[in-house]
């Protein structure tokens, strides 16, 4: 952990002039007060007030008065601020008036459940893979009819600029001090993935949060528009947030999944984990994949996950355990998260599923190595499917102890009661599909 002294060592060296100190709310939104330099001694002392009832989810106006400790290890220059405008960014916890770590806030569901993990004796480590699309306005700034930036396939090198925007986004990201480790094109036209290394599951939702929000301002200074909404153009891939994870042991730093021994490489307890996620996908699925829209990436055809299953080689599976070279780099990888959650949540509820699983002794399924999607239809009404549709997976989710408990009361109502205005408001929509459908026909 750093200190208050050498933050403001780093500010006068780095010439700052502001401080942008950010945080989340419950659907992921960054949310950020900013306060001039001369200020920075004092919230590094005392915090920033702020008015909670404001923030979605967060208090009602009665209990609304909130402040902001920033985490020190979260310092960065923001690399498109210089010159009198130069900006730093620090990650706050949001604290209560007495001193209390806020209920309500991500970051803190997630420690929490992280802290259950650290009893046991465990770190949660995480590898997200957030895609995006990279689309073109047109000349007056109109974004429909949505125009792909490139034309390229699944690892194309682009002939266009995209190569040299990803490029951007890389510099901007390693500013951060998020370690990039690849790049490439994705298997959609204009649509691409960024990765990034893994680490603790706190650092790898607090890189997640800082990769979107970075990524969206370096399109936006290059005259394009990233989005991370997971089906934003029917008949083709939609796009994921494809979640390695793995324990290690705290004392020795082992990890607790590998056993070279097994067929799959996997120690008993990584085998209950899986488990847990299987147990608990359904639940646990508005949380990860939160839009309406996400249902419309969940479907058959478009690798994207369907039936609760687990695999090696089956990339249509639920969790897949992929090949390692060496039994440290051992994991399991979560295909149903989207990059529209909120990282916090879904990094809290997918531990919170696992732990289940390890702690119950869990007995794991059989795998399944053949395409889910083109077995015969008797077997495929025999498997379990991820929910269909948001209302579906907010049924699911009230059905949930394990994950209603990770998320706590108070985020589990809130985001529920968001979520359900969220699955209302479209509903009642009439679509144009319907009008072209139904108008004339009836």
């Amino acid at each position: 952990m750093k200190s208050a002294q050498e933050i403001l060592k780093a500010v006068e060296n780095d010439g700052v002039r502001f401080v942008s100190l950010e945080f989340t709310d419950i659907v992921g939104h960054v949310k950020s007060i900013v306060i001039p330099v001369s200020e920075l001694p004092s919230c590094l002392e005392n915090g920033v007030w702020f008015d909670g009832s404001s923030i979605e989810g967060f208090a009602r106006i009665a209990e609304s008065d909130m402040y902001l400790m920033p985490d020190l290890d979260t310092y960065a220059v923001i690399p498109w601020s210089s010159g009198a405008e130069t900006t730093a960014r620090l990650i706050c916890d949001v604290y209560t008036p007495t001193g209390e770590r806020f209920v309500g806030d991500p970051r803190y569901v997630l420690r929490r459940v992280m802290d259950q993990a650290e009893a046991m004796g465990y770190v949660f480590n995480t590898g997200p893979e957030l895609e995006f699309f990279l689309f073109q306005p047109d000349g007056d700034g109109n974004m429909f009819p949505l125009k792909p930036h490139d034309q390229a396939g699944y690892f194309d090198v682009p002939t266009d600029l995209a190569i040299q925007i990803k490029q951007r986004m890389v510099t901007a990201l390693q500013a951060f001090g998020i370690r990039v480790e690849a790049a490439h094109h994705e298997v959609a036209t204009g649509q691409h993935e960024i990765d990034f290394r893994y680490s603790d599951a706190l650092r790898t939702a607090d890189n997640a949060v800082t990769f979107r929000t970075a990524l969206k301002a370096v399109a936006q200074r290059n005259g394009l528009y990233v989005t991370f909404m997971p089906k934003p153009i029917a008949g083709i891939n939609g796009s994921g947030m494809h979640t390695h994870m793995s324990l290690t042991v705290k004392e020795t730093g082992d990890n607790a999944f590998a056993d070279p021994s097994d067929e799959y490489g996997l120690s008993e307890l990584a085998k209950h984990f899986i488990a847990g996620l299987l147990a608990h996908a359904r639940g646990m699925c508005a949380v990860l994949a939160p839009l309406v829209n996400s249902y419309k990436r969940l479907v058959p055809g478009y690798e994207a996950p369907v039936y609760l299953s687990w695999a090696r080689i089956n990339r249509s599976a639920l969790v897949r355990v992929p090949k390692v070279s060496l039994p440290e780099a051992t994991r399991i990888e979560l295909r149903c998260p989207d990059p529209s959650c909120n990282p916090y949540l879904a990094f809290a509820v997918m531990l919170a599923a696992g732990l289940d699983g390890v702690r119950t002794r869990m007995p794991v399924p059989e795998p399944t190595e053949e395409d889910l999607y083109h077995l015969d239809e008797v077997r495929r009404q025999r498997m379990v499917t991820l929910p269909g549709s948001l209302k579906e997976a907010l049924d699911e989710l009230e059905k949930d102890d394990v994950i209603r408990e990770a998320l706590g009361q108070h985020v589990y109502d809130r985001f529920y009661e968001a979520k359900l205005q969220e699955w209302n408001a479209y509903r009642l929509q009439v679509t144009p599909w319907e009008l072209e459908t139904y108008l004339a026909t009836y």
